[in-house]
């Protein structure tokens, strides 16, 4: 019997694989196709992504730097609210390369990695777990004294234990031009109802486009909206749901949610890549496989970890939703140098904030 099953090699499934390999634990994952890919993911992050990659993941993964965001109320021709720094704040990144390395550096650590493995079936007992999935030679059972449901939004482990969804689900649509633009601000558009639009340049990759909106809402027509807007020629295009608001509930009695599964995602823009990290060295850190009980030490910790940030990440997004004339009128009071980090809007309140708010230059 394995200590963990973990259920998706996403950035939040490798990393918990990671760290509980590295605890010494016996780790099983199971991804159900090739790592990486379907993609459904911006590959715009913070640079704290290479805190979680080996040194010499960089020159593999690194597409551009980027130094600030134009915030839009209008279309490509709109009025551009500029936030920068005078250093990078972000990258983009290769999203698909992330995955891979993430899972090597899970292997690296003694965890075994499996892709095309599609699980059907949890089943939650006393001792343990048994988990079942479709592979390349067929139906094959695992057991494990727990699972790690790493699986997405729409996460299968969740579903199989009886644990609650998040709270809202968005549809999110990508597309790619891969014409180079080595530009270094990304452009943010508030002409998405309750969300917002964007474009980010990737250097020699090309470009972003991508938005999310509540299901119903039409997404694809925004989407071609938006492009037609830049007169985009995209090449590749993709959807996924994006997770807003953690469940009431991650753990049942021998299982546990990391990353999307359990909405460990910023409400104001979706992205969880680094908050699901964070969550799953939470999980390796306090959760005992022979000890259900430190299930309940993972819920209370990663929520201390993330609290903070969730709840102020939804008043950001709330302001996406204010009348026009307040919009602008935050968008004037706030522009200009900032000492933001995107991973934490804590930092709206740190001093450096507070200093470059105040500056006159």
């Amino acid at each position: 019997m394995r200590d963990f099953v973990v259920v998706g090699a996403g950035p939040a499934g490798s990393r918990f694989a990671r760290s509980a390999a590295d605890a010494g634990h016996d780790v099983l994952v199971l991804e159900s196709g090739e790592i990486g890919r379907p993609l459904a993911c911006s590959g715009h992050v913070s640079l704290d992504i290479w805190d979680f990659t080996p040194d010499s993941a960089r020159d593999d993964l690194f597409q551009n730097d980027i130094y600030g965001a134009r915030f839009h109320l209008g279309g490509a021709d709109s009025e551009a609210h500029r936030f920068y720094k005078d250093e990078p704040v972000s990258n983009a990144i290769d999203r698909v390369g992330l995955d891979k390395t993430l899972a090597r550096c899970a292997e690296d650590a003694g965890a075994e990695v499996r892709d095309g493995y599609t699980v059907t079936a949890v089943d939650e007992k006393p001792g343990g777990v048994k988990v079942t999935a479709s592979g390349p030679d067929g139906v094959e059972t695992f057991e494990a004294r727990m699972v790690c449901g790493a699986d997405g939004p729409r996460s299968r482990v969740r579903d199989e234990v009886g644990l609650p969804e998040p709270e809202e689900l968005l549809h999110g649509v990508l597309g790619f031009d891969f014409e180079p633009d080595h530009q270094d601000f990304v452009d943010v558009h508030l002409t998405v109802p309750r969300f917002f639009a964007w474009r980010i340049p990737r250097g020699d990759s090309g470009v972003e486009y991508g938005l999310a909106v509540r299901p119903g809402d039409d997404a694809p027509q925004r989407f071609d909206d938006l492009v037609a807007d830049y007169d985009a020629d995209i090449d590749k295009r993709c959807s996924g749901a994006i997770p807003i608001g953690p469940p009431e509930r991650t753990v049942g009695k021998r299982s546990f949610l990391v990353g999307d599964a359990a909405a460990q995602t910023k409400p104001f823009t979706g992205g969880g890549i680094l908050y699901g990290m964070r969550a799953a060295d939470v999980a390796a850190r306090e959760i005992d496989p022979r000890q259900p009980a430190t299930l309940d030490d993972y819920e209370r910790a990663w929520r201390d970890e993330l609290r903070n940030d969730q709840r102020l990440g939804s008043l950001v997004r709330a302001g996406y939703s204010m009348p026009r004339p307040i919009q602008k009128v935050g968008m004037r009071a706030f522009s200009g140098e900032i000492a933001v980090h995107m991973d934490r809007p804590t930092s709206l309140f740190s001093k450096a904030q507070l200093r470059a708010l105040l500056s006159w230059d």
